[in-house]
């Protein structure tokens, strides 16, 4: 400790000053922001996302919500993150499109928005434990003229409805973007039926014959 005093005095206040600005800057994880937690009221899914984000509204007809980082400039050319319920549990005879549909009707979409289309990845995963697929792409918007890289997950419900969390950002952001996908994905959960619920009244429970009198 003596020598690294005698050090500091031997080398002027400009290295005191140095050391100062660097005790001041140096980040600390006390100052870190907490992570959110997100639960949609009415379709149970729930996931994580940085504290420094918002939510930015409700899309799909009240089934998803977007959020985002701060940004500046027109609304429309922010880079966010979508989790929804995109395809409802088909009812009676109905089929759903599976995940293999929804990736193509997305991919179909996107192609039709915009220009210069390629598709980067197109993957199988899972997610909570549940069936999903990764479609990844890039293209010009028509609208805007600006570039886009599309990353969205679509997950397959236990009553084959589909759910999707999706990326869409500016391809110079992927980078500082993907880390807070990755961690939505990552925390993403569908809350198991509790026993008892979605089942219909009890049946009576049956009654035992009786048994004969036995003379004595």
């Amino acid at each position: 400790m003596g020598r690294w005093l005698r050090f500091l005095a031997l080398s002027g206040p400009a290295v005191a000053l140095v050391l100062c600005a660097v005790a001041q800057t140096a980040p600390s994880a006390h100052n870190a922001v907490p992570a959110k937690r997100y639960c949609h009221p009415n379709d149970g899914f729930c996931f994580r996302y940085p504290g420094t984000w918002s939510v930015l509204g409700d899309v799909f007809a009240g089934n998803g919500v977007v959020i985002a980082p701060p940004q500046r400039g027109d609304r429309e050319l922010w880079d966010e993150i979508t989790v929804a319920l995109v395809v409802p549990a088909p009812e009676g005879d109905e089929e759903g499109p599976g995940l293999n549909g929804i990736v193509e009707q997305s991919s179909a979409a996107m192609r039709e928005a915009g220009q210069n289309f390629v598709t980067l990845q197109r993957q199988e995963r899972t997610v909570d434990h549940k069936p999903a697929q990764l479609l990844k792409v890039q293209y010009k918007e028509k609208t805007s003229g600006r570039d886009w890289i599309e990353e969205l997950v679509f997950v397959e419900g236990p009553e084959n409805e589909i759910y999707s969390v999706a990326l869409k950002c500016a391809p110079q952001n992927l980078p500082k973007l993907e880390p807070a996908f990755a961690e939505v994905l990552r925390s993403w959960t569908l809350p198991e039926a509790q026993p008892g619920e979605d089942e219909g009244p009890a049946a009576p429970a049956a009654k035992t014959p009786a048994q004969p009198a036995h003379n004595r």
